[in-house]
């Protein structure tokens, strides 16, 4: 996606913006969906589908789905306390932070909580809107922290979109979420996670069959490990990058 580059010029419509760009996701408490991936982390290929199911304020569960058999991974977190299994294996990496896991698992530097919110594209209301500033007519550029928010309309009358988050400054360096393909809900179907190094992770997500509120029970977001289970370190974990297809 190319977005504007320079430093803009200071607008007062900054909050108004960002608050009818997240209006639908600010909707959403809990979701479930099917999620293609496809992409590549550190010069990898990879290919998986993922059975997801995302709760507030920081609860995940990740299932990378196979046509037959058992999961090739169960991911689960909640708060920052996460449980990786990988049932072919019969290993599973426990109480585990959240973001130090799913960073070695596909590279992107999310927790759960920061997940959910990547997946629906969302934003806090607390994004400094006084700074924000427009390039043309039809963009608004609003810092929030290190992250740099770009919303665009497709004309003067549409509704503003979130459609890239730029993160900046973090230990690997800068990245950015892009959001396409919005639905009629106000969501994106389509999600591309890249850093600005290309060979550390660039990862397209397709959402299907999403469901938006749907009861969660407790259960969902716990794993039953085997008792046959042996311990996975995280170091491990990065250096084998499980539960994806290299093609």
């Amino acid at each position: 996606m190319k977005l504007p580059t320079g430093p803009g010029t200071p607008v007062r419509d900054g909050r108004d913006a960002v608050a009818g760009a997240t209006a639908a996701c600010r909707a959403v408490s809990t979701i479930t969906a099917e999620i293609a991936v496809s992409g590549s982390v550190e010069g990898q290929r990879l290919r998986a589908r993922i059975a997801a199911a995302l709760a507030p304020p920081a609860s995940a569960r990740l299932e990378a789905v196979a046509p037959f058999g058992a999961p090739i991974f169960i991911f689960v977190a909640v708060n920052d306390d996460a449980t990786l299994l990988l049932s072919r294996e019969d290993r599973v990496l426990e109480h585990g932070r959240s973001g130090a896991v799913l960073q070695a698992l596909a590279g992107v530097p999310l927790d759960a909580a920061g997940l959910r919110q990547a997946v629906i594209g969302c934003a806090p209301l607390t994004a400094d809107a006084a700074r924000a500033t427009q390039a043309g007519a039809d963009w608004r550029i609003v810092p929030d922290g290190s992250t740099e928010l770009y919303l665009h309309r497709e004309k003067s009358k549409a509704r503003w979109r979130l459609v890239a988050a730029v993160h900046r400054g973090g230990a690997g360096g800068d990245w950015r979420a892009e959001y396409s393909a919005f639905q009629p809900n106000g969501l994106p179907q389509s999600i591309r996670f890249a850093s600005s190094a290309r060979d550390r992770f660039d990862l397209r997500l397709t959402l299907s069959q999403v469901d938006i509120n749907p009861t969660l029970a407790p259960e969902v977001f716990r794993v039953q490990v085997p008792r046959t289970a042996e311990p996975l370190t995280l170091n491990e974990l990065k250096n084998a990058r499980p539960g994806v297809r290299k093609n």
